[in-house]
């Protein structure tokens, strides 16, 4: 990557002075926690100078070299910055293996800028794709897009339903399982709940977007099937969620 990919420390006068001089928003004048971020990044002066920056903007930001480090540490974390080139794991494949178990916003942020890449990292579960170089203020500006889109999750206040051993509690976002909880994400949470909440009937895909990923827009893609299989996993039976081919699914039995 070369010194490519630092340039988005080297900002001229007047982008600092822009940054410096942008109006802040009301909301963010208000204290609030510091946002905890990782940074995956094998390249040491470029992650040292990214967590330098953020850190002045209010951020809680740490970095680690590997992939390996990122797997011990994601959850730790309120959203994390990864690039691609890695030294021990590809760094699709890492954002995959986190997604498939956590729902922490990603964004992904790396010298490749072929769609090819873009559309590999969106599909395994990438919440946005920042190429290098780039500004600063535009990559805190992306942290605060994405976050503003995971704080908008509602938190229903519907009462909870039970369907046989299964109890889903909208209030706690908890599930159990003949009493015991079944530990599963926040999409996999909200999936499972739309679907308790239409008794008996088919929820399509393009809902299931539009209701749980907020995006009823795009084609529904195999993301869904995905946290399908997963909610079948852990709740030990493929017959708590029937498919209707080519339509949708529905809330089963076990």
């Amino acid at each position: 990557m070369g010194n490519r990919s630092i340039r988005f420390v080297q900002t001229s006068t007047s982008q600092q002075l822009a940054v410096r001089s942008a109006p802040v928003r009301p909301e963010a004048r208000r204290p609030r926690k510091a946002l905890r971020v990782l940074s995956v990044d094998s390249q040491p002066e470029v992650a040292k100078a990214l967590i330098r920056n953020l850190g002045r903007h209010g951020f809680q930001a740490e970095s680690v070299p590997t992939g390996a480090q990122a797997l011990q540490r994601f959850r730790n974390a309120d959203l994390l910055l990864l690039d691609l080139d890695l030294p021990d794991l590809d760094g699709v494949e890492l954002c995959r293996s986190i997604r498939s178990v956590c729902d922490v916003p990603i964004i992904v942020v790396t010298a490749r800028d072929s769609e090819l890449d873009r559309v590999l990292s969106l599909r395994a579960g990438s919440d946005d794709y920042v190429t290098k170089p780039y500004s600063l203020a535009e990559l805190i500006a992306r942290i605060e897009a994405v976050m503003r889109r995971v704080l908008r999750q509602p938190v229903s206040a519907e009462e909870a339903i039970t369907v046989g051993p299964l109890g889903i509690d909208p209030r706690a976002r908890q599930i159990s399982l003949d009493g015991r909880p079944v530990e599963v994400t926040r999409k996999e949470f909200d999936l499972l709940y739309l679907l308790a909440s239409h008794p008996g009937s088919v929820v399509t895909r393009r809902q299931i977007m539009a209701q749980v990923w907020r995006d009823s827009r795009s084609a529904p893609g195999r993301t869904i099937d995905t946290h399908v299989s997963s909610l079948r996993s852990k709740l030990g039976s493929s017959g708590w969620i029937v498919t209707a081919r080519g339509v949708g699914f529905r809330l089963g039995h076990a």
